[in-house]
């Protein structure tokens, strides 16, 4: 079986029968922090799976597909649910790396609450802090796992201090870790004030000693008083300066509130190799972290625009769900993971697809009308690529739905008499162009159908036919994303393509103005063509487009001719005269010219139009006019002084640089498409992967005269 095709199984799969009995976790951080492992060693530590998997064997439950196991990283979001305490626990593990941002996106859509993983030997990067910013802002309920505690480099000190710098002072350890040499043998309780040895694989309770005691002592009142702060009872933190001893059972019970309300964030050491820390976080997960009924609903309106009110996280509500992900699996098919918000979802029932438009431009997609009924098929519960059948999933729960042909990632499922449409989650745009042509005929017939299905299934990817350099051009979020689209196309649906260098749309435009003839007289057996025009074109302003003008006098071109003049001249203006690019902006008089009684001819008078355009641009000369582009640059104030620097290596015009809460600033720009086709992946370099880039077209400006010459030698070399 291939490594990225589902198996199915008839195997026992943990079903929800309330969601006050569902967890839905997503776990979060930057590649390599040891997601996956944590979900292994979770699924070991709740009897899930019978032995652990390894990322560098490719045996991990979710980092199941081709690609993830070649790159010994995740590059799609996977489901691994688990049972502890008679919770089930969906965990959602997502891709560390930005390219794959869009996974991470459905991960956070999915969950209730966020596990941030944090190496204990490589520190927090800049995306990770801006993610934890972004769930701040929504107040989704988060906690830290510091990981790689065996790591030779670990250290858990710097870490925590790291973690507390970049989300704040409310992230406190509830558990702090203890060694024996450079093994982890078990962690320090702060709040019970009790030592828990994992020593051959059993996990003891006892007292701690005297070194185990003081390091009690120096880190739990920072604890206490961060938990008693967050309290409803207000009188709580009076008591506790006067010296009252605050019970454990109210400590546990405020912290916990604290939690699932968003304001308080507990750090948990894990080791996964040991399994140290499993039982403490699962306790954390299922005790401190909201059920969906906690959860707010996604915003709802009708197919109309109209809002919705009263949906309620209620199994027997009206049914709305969302389809967060989609693969297409050559041997199995479309397989939709979805999360339902309300109601539940049955075999066999029909329900009402409702979604935005593809994303697939210029071309038919197959899936441009979202607006329909669909039957739901066969329900499973995926535990990474294997399908567990499950009778029903109801709200609050996630399953995957086999064969939903026309549903796309991002979709709402609901019922068919009274449909909705949850409002779509944010995605950044996909900044990175790469121009590509179909390798052989063969690949050409299928390219447009498997393009359709990879749209279908990433929202972070654009597919546009650009009219004006006739490219096939992918938009996507890195080289990254680019290389797994490309193995996709060949490896699921055979289809081999060639990348090819990107044109930008740039524009030809005369530098002045001319009076030339356009002469197409050719004598054969027969009729012969014969068609004279004689023209004056002069600039204009941009934005004009293209003006013809009638001044013939005295029939020297017969009237029915003279569009086909006009013909000829928007004929070539529309294929370039010097580079190959559409000519704007300029005027064309006709003024004169010479017909034949019998070789005139309509087509001989639109090759003289042309022909004419042809002679201008040598005797008038051609400039190129590029297309320049709005840029915003959201930057860490310690990348700032570089990326001005590089804006203003790239021809940019900054406008003006703005503030943006702590330590970020947003710099806006003017700056020539030409300049910026790699930008997404030089300012990930540059700014350490912190910062981020918006782009919008602004107009056309004349292209400095050095760079003219080169893309017009450029042009004809390639012509």
């Amino acid at each position: 079986m291939a490594a990225d095709r589902p198996g199915t199984s008839n195997g026992d799969a943990p079903v929800a029968q309330s969601p006050d009995g569902v967890r839905n976790v997503v776990l979060v951080g930057h590649t390599g922090a040891g997601k996956t492992t944590l979900v292994e060693a979770l699924l070991v530590g709740t009897s899930t799976i019978g032995r652990t998997g390894r990322v560098e064997d490719g045996s991990t439950v979710t980092d199941y597909e081709d690609a993830e196991i070649k790159q010994q990283r995740s590059v799609g979001l996977a489901l691994a649910p688990l049972v502890a305490n008679g919770v089930k626990v969906n965990l959602l593990d997502s891709p560390g790396y930005a390219d794959y941002v869009g996974e991470l996106r459905a991960g956070l859509r999915a969950a209730d609450c966020a596990l941030f993983v944090v190496s204990a030997a490589d520190g927090i990067d800049g995306s990770t802090q801006a993610l934890w910013e972004e769930c701040a802002a929504v107040g989704m309920p988060r906690a830290v796992v510091i990981t790689k505690l065996d790591h030779q480099r670990a250290d858990v000190d710097a870490t925590l201090a790291a973690c507390q710098s970049a989300f704040g002072e409310k992230v406190l350890p509830a558990y702090l870790p203890e060694r024996s040499g450079t093994e982890v043998t078990g962690l320090l309780a702060l709040l019970s004030q009790r030592a828990f040895d994992h020593r051959d694989g059993v996990a003891t309770q006892r007292e701690p000693n005297e070194a185990e005691s003081v390091r009690i002592a120096d880190a739990r009142p920072a604890l206490l008083e961060a938990i008693i702060e967050e309290s409803e009872d207000e009188s709580l933190m009076d008591r506790y300066l006067s010296g009252e001893e605050v019970s454990l059972d109210v400590l546990v019970d405020d912290m916990e509130k604290a939690v699932a309300r968003g304001s308080f964030h507990p750090v948990i050491p894990v080791c996964s190799a040991t399994g140290v820390g499993v039982d403490e976080l699962l306790e954390v997960i299922i005790s401190a972290f909201p059920s969906p009924l906690e959860h707010p609903m996604p915003e709802a309106t009708t197919l109309a625009g109209k809002p919705v009110s009263g949906l309620q996280v209620d199994p027997n509500g009206p049914l709305v769900a969302e389809v967060v992900k989609t693969t297409s699996d050559p041997y199995v098919g479309r397989i939709s993971l979805v999360r339902v918000f309300s109601g539940t979802l049955r075999p066999d029932t029909v329900v009402h697809v409702s979604g935005h438009l593809s994303t697939f431009a210029g071309e038919d997609s197959g899936h441009a009308d979202h607006d329909e009924d669909e039957r739901i098929g066969a329900l499973s519960s995926p535990l990474g690529k294997t399908l567990r059948t499950v009778g029903e999933c109801v709200a609050g729960d996630i399953c995957a739905v086999a064969k939903l042909t026309r549903a796309e990632t991002g979709d709402t499922l609901s019922d068919k008499d009274s449909p909705v449409v949850l409002r779509p989650w944010e995605l950044p745009d996909p900044l990175l162009p790469i121009a590509i042509v179909a390798h052989a005929k063969a690949d050409e017939d299928k390219l447009s159908g498997a393009l359709a299905r990879l749209v279908a299934e990433d929202p972070t990817l654009r597919v546009e036919n650009n009219p004006e350099t006739h490219q096939l051009v992918l938009w996507t979020m890195g080289e990254a994303h680019t290389d797994l689209l490309l193995d996709k196309l060949s490896s699921r649906y055979g289809v081999e393509i060639d990348r090819t260098d990107l044109r930008v749309p740039l524009r030809e435009t005369f530098t002045g103005p001319s009076a030339v003839r356009g002469r197409h007289v050719k004598q054969s057996g027969g009729h012969g063509q014969f068609g004279i025009c004689d023209v004056e074109i002069e600039p204009l302003p941009e934005g004009s487009g293209i003006e013809f003008v009638d001044k013939v006098v005295g029939g020297s071109v017969p009237r029915q001719f003279i569009p086909s003049v006009e013909k000829g001249v928007r004929a070539q203006a529309e294929k370039g005269v010097a580079a190959g690019y559409p000519m704007v902006d300029f005027r064309v008089t006709l003024v004169d010219g010479k017909s034949h009684s019998v070789d005139s001819s309509d087509m001989a008078f639109q090759t003289a139009g042309a022909l004419a355009l042809r002679e201008a641009a040598d005797v008038a000369g051609v400039s190129l006019l590029e297309p320049v582009d709005d840029v915003s640059v959201l930057i860490a104030d310690e990348h700032l002084g570089a990326v001005m620097g590089d804006l203003s290596s790239r021809r940019g015009r900054v406008q003006g640089t703005e503030p943006v809460g702590t330590g970020r600033t947003v710099v806006r720009a003017q700056v020539p498409q030409v300049e910026i086709v790699r930008y997404a992946i030089d300012l990930r370099s540059m700014s350490h992967g912190t910062g981020t880039f918006s782009r919008t077209f602004s107009h056309y400006e004349p292209m400095p005269s050095h760079l003219t010459a080169k893309a017009i030698e450029a042009a004809r070399k390639n012509h």
